[in-house]
């Protein structure tokens, strides 16, 4: 699997540099690079997606699958998505050597987090993420000044119903308070880590709730098939404690693709900890994580994901989880934890 994974990911980069391809650009264009602060001549979005990028493997080409995507996603949604901005941070200490950037700088606004070379950065690659990540989301405030920031790592590509999950969560179920007052939307979650037999309480009540309800559907079908004169509690807690045990063994990740029948659907849960490929903030809520990663270094075991979660556990703040993902995550090479000769999927 995780070879035939490589192999489509590899079609994928490919198609994602034919689609670029196809753009034609004036002879005299120049990269649109934000350089020292707010762009005036920008209209104020409403949505502003920052992808924070880095130079790694480049016959993957994450970069240009994650924005291809955005770009035809933004295209379909039309109108709805009409006060939506596309926004480029390259933080590869060597900003040049990164080609998808440089590439993707004539088409959409485009930001550099270092000089053409940038040396003595520091062996604490944690911190540097971390600063980087920071660097990237104030920059946004400050040259669009959005309602909404969705930060997105470059390996994160957008799953189809990301702007329709999005509309209804912003605009249906939280249209007063922005994000319910939360400090930020996960917006994916590793799929290993979303089994029932975890340390969230929540899923415990939902894999009994699950077990509770298809118990009473088969029992009552049983007893149906072969005439029994009224409910056995025996044949209940059997079928219910089956049920839970199937489901677990499946996959809980499957059974919550069931929700993507609608945006309706889809569940707001508070958040776990672990990985931010995809995380939506509101213009206060970025404003105070940006105050907190000021007073805050991370290091190995404290990552920026690790650090947040610090957070909302030391003070009076808290972040939901959207179910299931938004994005998929199909890098496996990683630039911070170093790469891998043959990467395994988990």
């Amino acid at each position: 699997m995780s070879q035939d994974f490589l192999h489509q990911n590899l079609e994928d980069a490919h198609n994602a540099v034919q689609y670029f391809a196809n753009f034609h650009l004036p002879a005299n264009s120049t990269p649109v690079v934000v350089v020292d602060g707010p762009r005036h001549a920008v209209a104020k979005p409403w949505l502003v997606i920052t992808i924070v990028t880095i130079g790694r493997k480049p016959e993957f080409h994450y970069l240009l699958q994650v924005v291809s995507r955005f770009h035809r996603l933004l295209a379909e949604c039309g109108d709805a998505c009409r006060h939506h901005q596309l926004f480029l941070c390259n933080v590869d200490p060597n900003p040049r050597t990164h080609e998808d950037a440089m590439l993707l700088a004539k088409f959409i606004p485009s930001v550099e987090h270092y000089d053409i070379v940038s040396e003595n950065l520091g062996t604490n690659l944690f911190e540097k993420e971390k600063q980087d990540y920071a660097f990237c989301l104030e920059r946004t405030l400050m040259t669009f000044d959005p309602e909404y920031v969705l930060m997105v790592e470059d390996d994160a590509v957008p799953l189809p119903d990301i702007f329709p999950v999005l509309n209804q969560l912003l605009c249906v179920r939280f249209p007063d308070t922005p994000l319910g007052g939360a400090l930020y939307f996960k917006l994916f979650h590793p799929e290993r880590l979303q089994r029932y037999v975890n340390p969230e309480p929540m899923r415990i009540l939902e894999w009994v709730g699950l077990g509770m309800f298809a118990g009473t559907i088969l029992s009552w079908t049983y007893g149906r098939a072969v005439e029994q004169p009224g409910p056995s509690w025996p044949t209940f807690v059997f079928f219910a404690l089956y049920s839970m045990g199937l489901v677990e063994l499946v996959g809980r990740h499957y059974l919550l693709e069931l929700r993507r029948l609608s945006p309706a659907l889809y569940n707001v849960v508070p958040v776990t900890e672990c990985c931010t490929p995809a995380m939506l903030y509101s213009s206060d809520s970025a404003h105070r994580v940006l105050a907190y990663f000021a007073k805050t270094e991370c290091r190995r075991g404290f990552a920026k994901d690790t650090a947040l979660y610090y957070l909302l556990r030391h003070s009076r703040e808290w972040a939901f989880v959207v179910e299931p993902n938004l994005v998929q995550h199909v890098g496996l090479y990683s630039s911070l934890r170093g790469d891998f000769d043959e990467p395994k999927l988990l």
